[in-house]
């Protein structure tokens, strides 16, 4: 994965959202009877830890306000990796109180996340952003996950013995089984809140959608109460009631913007996964939608392949971002805006974008020079031009294509 939005790293520099515990102090306090997943390590246990197992350790001082903002989400973690014969153990150091254990292991700003492989002198510092989905690719990646069950469910998906059990229901989602959930496949998910007037119109739409794909195994219809699993719905950035988020193996893809209605979600789901052959309902969904919601203004390149056939000939405007990014889900209407109407204009110009987060992309983004995110580049016959760094508005973007393609139609 790559993750190169630069965050000042001071005293409490890195700046991730909640994970696990922090130890009680008067400057942190916590609840009586607050349960305590991640195991606390100190100089005479860390030894002995990391030559168990794999061990992911958060380094964290007690006064610390990022460090303060990470732990319920540390705990939630711990919670779900600390069980019978984890592949990775959670666990946490006071620096405060082990400051020379701290400087073995390079600790210079709070806190600061290590990954320690079994078997591996050197441990791996987790660079990403410090959200639940972020946090469990980056365990994924580098301890070659999925699990066995997981692979052994993905062959039985394509042996065809099994199908998805979600398939035909909307499933209710916790906290507990909100990252599980949603770590591998397409995901379909609503956020909101019971009180919310729009969620209450939503509610009967959403549960006949999930019937209405009862022969699409390739994704599912799902939900989480906003006012109950709040940590979740904070990790996805949902500012507002009802918000429809595609995730697809954890990583929130794009926010749903579209009517409400039974067709045109219907229609958005087959545009994400595209349609099987034999599912005769999708394919009249799409025969619904108008041309231009089922044309793709931006490609989505995926791998090496892709992205060589894409800018190597003629002209391409390439954006390189990350979906957890603000700014680039800022971007995100206007480019799709752009595209649109450079596109009716018949100029001749490919627009794309690439998540540098994804495995298959992150050589490409680290080939390209991508140092944050959005990150924006012409491409004139596979040659990389100087980087758009000036206003992402419309105009600014138009003035920009207009000065490449020698036309003044946008």
């Amino acid at each position: 994965m790559l993750f190169k939005s630069i965050i000042p790293l001071a005293i409490c520099a890195l700046s991730i959202k909640p994970f696990l515990a922090a130890a009680a102090t008067d400057d942190d306090p916590k609840p009586a009877d607050e349960k305590q997943f991640a195991v606390e390590l100190n100089p005479e246990t860390f030894d002995e830890a990391i030559k168990a197992g794999n061990v992911f350790v958060k380094f964290f001082a007690p006064w610390c306000g990022h460090c303060k903002r990470l732990h319920p989400l540390w705990e939630q973690l711990a919670e779900i990796m600390n069980i019978d014969e984890p592949k990775v153990t959670i666990a946490k150091v006071d620096c405060t109180k082990h400051q020379t254990l701290c400087a073995d292991h390079q600790v210079t700003g709070y806190p600061t996340l290590r990954l320690f492989k079994l078997g591996e002198k050197e441990s791996i510092k987790f660079k990403g952003t410090r959200d639940l989905p972020a946090i469990t690719d980056f365990i994924n990646q580098e301890l070659n996950t999925p699990a066995e069950e997981d692979l052994s469910e993905q062959q039985q998906h394509l042996d065809g013995s099994e199908t998805n059990p979600n398939v035909g229901k909307v499933v209710d989602l916790t906290e507990e089984t909100f990252a599980k959930h949603v770590s591998s496949g397409n995901h379909f998910v609503k956020f909101f809140a019971p009180w919310c007037s729009h969620c209450q119109r939503l509610a009967p739409t959403w549960e006949e959608l999930a019937k209405e794909l009862i022969k699409e195994p390739e994704a599912t219809i799902s939900k989480i109460d906003c006012t109950q699993y709040r940590s979740i719905c904070q990790d996805f950035e949902v500012k507002g009631y009802p918000t429809l988020l595609w995730i697809e193996d954890g990583k929130k893809i794009e926010k749903y913007a579209g009517a409400r209605d039974l067709s045109t979600l219907k229609t958005y789901v087959v545009k994400m996964i595209g349609a099987p052959s034999g599912t005769h309902d999708l394919e009249d969904a799409a025969k619904e939608a108008p041309a231009e919601a089922k044309k793709q203004n931006v490609l989505q390149l995926n791998g090496n392949e892709e992205f060589e056939k894409a800018t190597g000939d003629g002209i391409a405007f390439v954006k390189f971002y990350a979906p957890w990014c603000g700014h680039c889900q800022k971007l995100q209407p206007t480019w799709e805006q752009l595209a649109t109407e450079t596109q009716a204009a018949d100029l001749g110009i490919v627009f794309a974008k690439v998540d540098c987060t994804s495995p298959e992309n992150k050589q490409i983004c680290i080939d390209q020079q991508v140092e944050g995110y959005p990150t924006l580049f012409i491409y004139k016959n596979g040659q990389r031009q100087k980087e758009y760094d000036g206003s992402r508005s419309l105009p600014e973007l138009q003035a920009y294509v207009r000065k490449f393609i020698g036309h003044d139609e946008l």
